[in-house]
C-alpha cells in the first residue's frame, strides 16, 4: 500500500512536466502555416519542427563542443533577419552554453557534422515575448536553415 502511494505521488508530481514538454508551442496560426508549408517536418519533444535537407556523419554534437555553422534566419513570412552563408564568416559558438537561443542549443545536439536542416523554432525557444526589435517581433516563430561545417572537440 505504501509503495502504491509513493508511486501515485511520484506520478502526480511528474505529470505536469510531461504535459509541458508535449504541449504545442506554436500559436494556432503559426501551426497551420507550418503544417501547410512543411507537412513532412518532424517534431521534437520540445516542439521544434525540422526537416533534414542533407545527412551528416559521425557522432552527434555534444554540449560544450564548439561548432561552426552556416545559416539563414527567416521569419515565417520569409523575411531574412540574419545570416552567415560564407565559410570564411561562419558563426562559431559553444553548444548548450547559453550563447544562442534555446532552440539552437537543443536542435544542434541532434545534428552531426555536414548535416543541414530546415528548423522551425517556436517563439518560446527563440526570443519569446520580448522579440529582438526591430527585426524580430514579439512571439515570433523563426525558421532557420542550419548547416554544421565544423565541430571542434577540444
Amino acid at each position: 500500500m505504501r509503495l502504491a502511494r509513493l508511486l501515485f505521488l511520484a506520478l502526480t508530481l511528474l505529470a505536469p512536466l510531461v504535459v509541458r514538454a508535449q504541449r504545442e508551442k506554436l500559436s494556432p496560426e503559426d501551426l497551420a502555416f507550418v503544417e501547410k508549408t512543411w507537412p513532412e517536418a518532424k517534431k521534437t519533444n520540445t516542439g521544434i519542427r525540422y526537416i533534414i535537407l542533407q545527412e551528416g556523419s559521425g557522432n552527434l554534437i555534444k554540449a560544450g563542443e564548439k561548432v561552426a555553422v552556416l545559416y539563414v534566419g527567416r521569419l515565417l513570412n520569409g523575411t531574412i533577419f540574419d545570416q552567415a552563408t560564407e565559410k570564411e564568416k561562419a558563426f562559431v559558438f559553444r553548444v548548450a552554453r547559453d550563447q544562442v537561443i534555446q532552440g539552437w542549443d537543443q536542435i544542434l545536439q541532434e545534428m552531426k557534422l555536414g548535416e543541414k536542416r530546415l528548423v522551425v523554432i517556436p517563439a518560446e525557444l527563440a526570443y519569446g515575448t520580448r522579440g529582438q526589435p526591430p527585426k524580430i517581433g514579439r512571439n515570433a516563430a523563426l525558421v532557420f536553415e542550419i548547416e554544421v561545417i565544423e565541430i571542434k572537440r577540444d
